[in-house]
């Protein structure tokens, strides 16, 4: 196996986003590599893919995973937002020391919330990045850390997304925050203040357009980013009504978050902090402008909204 090769070394596959990139990638005929803890345990998950033992926090063992392989997958992120300021750079220094040692390029699934409330409601990658939260700060970083890394020998691509949702996506707003109860969706809760809109990314959407870069990465710089803008609803109760609609209950009620229980559990709650930092994307709308990518890809793809719910609901025990 070569370097020429689509081989992929995937962190984090286990998870939203990492599985879903390690299906995408095996679809399109990509051999590939999973890091776990503990591979047999982890197989259960996906047991097309090849994989060994390791720990993202070392970089050894990263570094020998992502021998022979020509892209490094960074989709480690640790559960329910837990230790997020001790765990998420040192996994990605991991990383990037073994996409230093063996050449390849990193894909980081990146994040609106490396924007604060003034990049604007509408923004490229040239966006200034100026974050208002500790986990908007860390993603910053992470982005200055890959760009510093190309600068030497590793290459990067950053690909920013909105809210993840999908039938495999794991902790999510929507799973979450929206339809939080398992078994068939009764009621809808809207995150949003009246008339917000929401950036939303349906995952196997996302996933795929990934994959089509990492196909044309000779022709990216040794550091590139792009925006996926996927789905955007002027107005999020309209995300919440096509819920509805996905879930056949077009008559349940949608009720308002309830913050205030957020707010009061956030001094106990790690999870409940860390949502309530994110508080300012639902008060004030921030857009991702993808025209870069859809000059670079040409077609991206795009579910229809109300089957990628019905999908997401089903997979998500909600049907």
């Amino acid at each position: 196996m070569n370097k020429d090769t689509n081989t992929a070394l995937v962190i984090g596959a286990t998870g939203g986003i990492g599985g879903e990139l390690a299906r995408a990638l095996l679809a399109r005929g990509w051999a590939v590599r999973a890091l776990h803890r503990d591979p047999s345990r982890a197989r259960v998950s996906n047991p097309a893919l090849e994989w060994v033992k390791g720990d993202a926090m070392d970089k050894a063992s990263v570094t020998a995973a992502a021998e022979r392989m020509s892209v490094i997958v960074h989709g480690a992120n640790p559960p329910g937002y837990r230790n997020w300021g001790g765990l998420v750079l040192p996994m990605l220094d991991s990383t990037i020391a073994a996409a230093t040692a063996t050449g390849a390029r990193v894909l980081l699934p990146g994040t609106v919330y490396n924007y604060g409330p003034a990049a604007g409601e509408f923004v490229d990658e040239d966006a200034p990045q100026n974050p208002v939260t500790r986990k908007g700060a860390i993603r910053v970083e992470m982005e200055r850390r890959l760009r510093e890394a190309s600068r030497k020998d590793a290459k990067a691509l950053v690909v920013r997304a909105g809210d993840f949702f999908g039938p495999r996506s794991g902790n999510s707003w929507l799973a979450q925050g929206m339809v939080p109860t398992l078994g068939p969706v009764k009621r809808v809760f809207n995150p949003a203040r009246a008339g917000t809109g929401h950036a939303w990314a349906y995952l196997p959407d996302l996933a795929e357009t990934m994959v089509r870069l990492l196909e044309r990465r000779d022709a990216l710089p040794a550091f590139d980013s792009f925006q996926f803008g996927g789905t955007w609803v002027d107005d999020n109760r309209a995300f919440a009504e096509s819920i509805r609609q996905a879930a056949g209950k077009p008559n349940a009620p949608i009720y308002p978050f309830p913050w205030p229980v957020v707010q009061a559990m956030a001094p106990f709650h790690e999870t409940a902090r860390e949502m309530r930092e994110m508080i300012y994307l639902w008060r004030t709308p921030l857009r991702l402008k993808d025209d870069k990518l859809r000059r670079f890809l040409g077609e991206v793809p795009a579910t229809p909204l109300v089957e990628a719910l019905r999908t997401t609901l089903q997979g998500l025990e909600r049907l």
